[in-house]
């Protein structure tokens, strides 16, 4: 806690809660709940909740330490509304707003974070599915906490800080909540029939590598990568350098920005090389400084640390774009940040929710294969991490646009996993066919997909093919246009793909497909949708896209 902060506290009349805290806040239910702040050093603070009818519900006490952070655990308590969390210092008897920090319309209820980057920052108000804001109930058992987003602690930060709040369905803000995040929160609101927060920790264009703390990536040869760049670059830099340094090109970038905006409005095919033509270079991220946001650690250390260790239910993370780049370490990256989150919310079984990323390309861009790769690293965790749970929404990514405006469908679908792996309720298959095994013949491949005990249906997707064959062109490729295009590929011993008929398994092998092509008479290899944009063409008989796959 810096020195500004501290003298603040020292003042208080009252404990003083993190700034998660706040009016209508939520509680999670049937577990043992954490409320904390920083106030005077070596106080005792005492926590009491009572219900809508004034009855004292839990309370505790606890003593702030040297440097003024205090923590009072309070017991489970079932699911209701309109409570007060009262905070005190241990004496007081005299219960009001004066002497004491009192929050009222308190619920307990369910609690998840919303983490990652644009595309769980997408707002609400900006998706497809914006009509809902309309309607006066529709999320009237939802609320939204936005942690606060500055990504350097200057006297501004915890000003800031003590601005945000939690917020309910009647605010006039709440078109700015994650779209994903609300829809999620709605619907399992709906499945339990108790009051869900969410508390939107995300930032558009971040690497994980700056929601996880130096210590974590400190112990992988690889991840320690993003540290090394990182310290190299500022080393021989002031604090007062570097600040200046990034606050000019913010400068630069608001005026780059503004006029890349004009040129999308005219020409929205326009190249990324004919954008820097015309307005100069992009900077985009901007310098390597302390105060640049997307430095490794950045936004652990100015968001995540700032709400932790408040008790959540779990998380919903929709992040991997930016780690594209090095997609082949993203699992070991993903996994050290699952890893750092469930210690610092102090729950090592701590459930977290991802999306597997969708088709996406620009016109322009070379299929690089990046984002399937990325995909891969992302089903790694999955299938290594407990309680890590993917949701494929490789069907929901939209053409030329790295932010589909249709959230709805993955918020659902992710809402799903939830409510069947999380707290059992029971569901028709909630998770995409994933490759299982395979077993090469003599002139085709048969492969075998768990989540898919009712087969397949196929179905043609002509608008995305026909767009992926206008991109390859771009770039000087041929894809044959026929019938015959299923997503499916094979290659032989010497690694050349070439396009493959699929049959789906019948009777008790529903949950096969066997791939085969006169090209490849001998078939060792196999892939699904290795494209980053491209045709979505099979699906479990419920609707959920088949995951991409190379083996």
């Amino acid at each position: 806690m810096n020195d500004a902060c501290t003298k603040h506290h020292m003042g208080a009349k009252h404990p003083v809660s993190a700034a998660v805290f706040s009016d209508n806040c939520v509680l999670q239910r049937e577990r043992n709940v954490l409320i904390f702040g920083d106030s005077q050093s070596n106080t005792e603070i005492k926590v009491i909740l009572k219900d809508k009818n004034g009855q004292i519900l839990a309370q505790n006490t606890g003593k702030s330490d040297k440097n003024g952070h205090w923590e009072v655990q309070l017991p489970p308590k079932k699911a209701q509304n309109d409570c007060k969390l009262i905070l005190s210092y241990v004496g007081n008897e005299n219960i009001n707003e004066e002497n004491c920090t009192i929050f009222k319309n308190v619920a307990i209820g369910e609690v998840w974070l919303a983490g990652g980057q644009s595309n769980m920052e997408f707002e609400l108000q900006n998706c497809t599915e914006k009509a809902e804001l309309a309607d006066e109930k529709a999320g009237e058992n939802v609320r939204f906490f936005y942690t606060n987003k500055n990504g350097y602690k200057d006297s501004a930060f915890y000003e800031q800080e003590k601005n945000s709040h939690w917020e309910t369905w009647q605010s006039s803000e709440k078109g700015r909540w994650s779209a994903v995040g609300y829809f999620f929160a709605k619907k399992i609101a709906k499945e339990l029939g108790v009051t869900v927060g969410v508390i939107g920790c995300n930032w558009g264009g971040t690497s994980a590598s700056v929601w996880t703390a130096r210590e974590y990536m400190e112990k992988d040869d690889d991840l320690r990568t993003y540290l090394s760049e990182y310290d190299k670059a500022v080393k021989d830099k002031s604090i007062e350098a570097q600040c200046k340094e990034y606050d000019d090109y913010v400068a630069y970038h608001e005026k780059w920005e503004s006029g890349y905006q004009k040129l999308l409005q005219e020409n929205p095919f326009i190249s990324w090389d004919e954008a820097g033509e015309k307005l100069g270079k992009c900077q985009w991220p901007g310098p390597k400084s302390c105060k640049n946001p997307y430095r490794p650690s950045g936004l652990y250390d100015c968001m995540l640390s700032r709400v932790a260790p408040y008790t959540i239910k779990g998380v919903i993370w929709y992040q991997g774009e930016n780690d594209a780049n090095r997609a082949k370490m993203y699992h070991k990256l993903f996994s050290a940040m699952i890893d750092n989150w469930r210690t610092d919310f102090k729950n090592t079984a701590l459930p977290f929710i991802f999306a597997q990323l969708p088709v996406h390309r620009y016109f322009n861009d070379k299929d690089q294969k990046d984002w399937c790769y990325l995909r891969q690293s992302q089903q790694k965790v999955f299938d290594s991490v407990k309680n890590a749970y993917m949701a494929c929404i490789l069907d929901q990514g939209e053409y030329n646009d790295i932010h589909p405006k249709a959230k709805k469908t993955v918020a659902e679908r992710m809402a799903n996993i939830a409510a069947s792996e999380v707290y059992g309720i029971e569901k028709d298959e909630v998770f995409s066919p994933l490759l299982k095994d395979s077993l090469a013949l003599t002139d085709r491949i048969e492969l075998t997909f768990s989540h898919a005990s009712d087969g397949f249906v196929f179905r043609e997707d002509r608008e995305r093919l026909a767009q992926y064959i206008e991109m390859e062109k771009v770039q000087g490729n041929t894809v044959s246009e026929n019938e015959s295009f299923t997503g499916f590929e094979i290659a032989g011993e010497d690694g050349v793909f070439y396009s493959a008929k699929a049959d789906f398994g019948q009777g008790d092998k529903k949950n096969t497909i066997t791939l085969s092509s006169p090209l490849v008479p001998y078939p060792k290899y196999a892939r699904y949708a290795f494209y980053n944009y491209g045709a979505v063409t099979v699906f479990s008989k419920n609707g959920l896209p088949l995951a991409p796959f190379a083996i």
